[in-house]
């Protein structure tokens, strides 16, 4: 009988090729019963067997990614500070009272600094809801867990308004 995981350990240790949900991600080696591994992990190759080779390899990606990540955070923090010194200006369609006959939400904020050159996506922006009236907001973006940002946003009537 040639089975790669030993039934007789209690734990045996798999190395991810998905992430999965309550266990852990993509490329991180963890533990778990024979029995898991065997009959739900390995069959749908959502986990190989941790061998020392696949361990080696596993670091050398680890430190190719946390080089890729240091560049990442450099460039988004950049962005950040470019951002932060600029103010967005939206036109949107108004009542007289000021409230919008729409909303501004988190993709028109991206257009606007798109627009001025700033590479900001829609994921990026964090509103607690869309903005429903005319007026000037600061909003909060967040680039990466380690690099976050404000942006002052006016929404002001658009030509056509009222």
């Amino acid at each position: 009988m040639a089975s790669t995981v030993q039934p007789s350990s209690r734990n045996v240790e798999v190395l991810l090729v998905h992430d999965v949900e309550n266990l852990g991600q993509r490329g991180e080696i963890v533990k778990v019963k024979p029995g898991y591994a065997r009959n739900y992990l390995l069959p749908q190759g959502k986990a190989t067997v941790a061998t020392l080779q696949n361990k080696r390899m596993v670091e050398k990606h680890k430190e190719k990614l946390a080089a890729i990540e240091v560049g990442r955070v450099k460039q988004y923090q950049r962005v950040a500070d470019a951002v932060s010194k600029y103010s967005a200006t939206i036109e949107a369609h108004a009542t007289a009272d000021n409230h919008l006959y729409g909303s501004v939400v988190a993709r028109d904020i991206s257009e606007a600094l798109k627009a001025a050159g700033h590479p900001v996506e829609a994921e990026h922006v964090r509103l607690d809801g869309p903005i429903k009236e005319l007026g000037m907001y600061t909003v909060k973006l967040k680039f990466h867990e380690k690099v976050n940002a404000e942006v002052k946003v006016w929404v002001v009537p658009s030509a056509t308004s009222g």
